[in-house]
């Protein structure tokens, strides 16, 4: 499978409407109870971009990179408008934002990573697609500078240099913005612009993968 380090416009993102899905089995049992089983380790996030559609330009637009990445055959980055940042919405991104891992003085490469949670569980999701130039990493609480690391953009890993390699027993953590990798959940896009002129938004649904 295919994935092009392109993003979705930005400008028909801001208005996207979509978020995390969740796969989970209820069967209820004779006594009135409910066994409940996840069939999904992670969270599939799915959106409709037809929402951020605004005017005729956007739909060109949509139907030029609809057709440069040849419908659902490759995948490409999307900017949730709501969660594309290591940080709470409104704060700053910072060095210590998320624990990506522990030193233990010979590992070099961690994955960036976010987790959610509160006092009764938490989830961390792995960070494929961090944004150039966002990422921000701390060690022990102190920033290591620009030289002492290298993030694979495609990947989500950190790699730390030879004379950066963390100590034993330090926490490693990090700031970033990020994109989700998607693709189209569909083959086939229907515009109508007089239909759309009348306020009629096409569906353009957008699915989470693993590239």
């Amino acid at each position: 499978m295919s994935f092009h380090e392109v993003r979705f416009p930005l400008r028909l993102s801001l208005s996207v409407s979509g978020g995390p899905e969740r796969k989970v089995d209820i069967v209820n049992l004779s006594n009135g109870r409910e066994a409940r089983n996840r069939r999904w380790r992670d969270a599939r996030r799915r959106y409709d971009a037809g929402s951020g559609v605004r005017s005729v330009a956007d739909l060109y637009a949509l139907l030029e990179f609809f057709e440069a990445r040849g419908g659902s055959l490759h995948g490409f980055r999307f900017r949730d408008p709501v969660d594309f940042s290591s940080s709470a919405p409104g704060d700053p991104a910072t060095g210590l934002d998320q624990l990506i891992g522990i030193g233990d003085g010979e590992t070099a490469a961690f994955q960036l990573a976010k987790t959610y949670g509160d006092a009764a569980a938490s989830h961390r999701r792995e960070i494929s697609k961090p944004i150039d130039g966002t990422v921000r990493i701390a060690v022990g609480g102190g920033p290591v500078a620009a030289d002492g690391f290298v993030v694979d953009a495609a990947t989500g890993i950190v790699q730390f240099a030879a004379d950066h390699v963390p100590a034993e027993g330090v926490e490693i953590r990090a700031g970033f913005e990020f994109d989700v990798p998607v693709r189209f959940d569909i083959d086939r896009i229907e515009l109508n612009l007089e239909a759309f002129r009348a306020g009629r938004i096409p569906s353009i649904p957008l699915i989470e993968i693993v590239p």
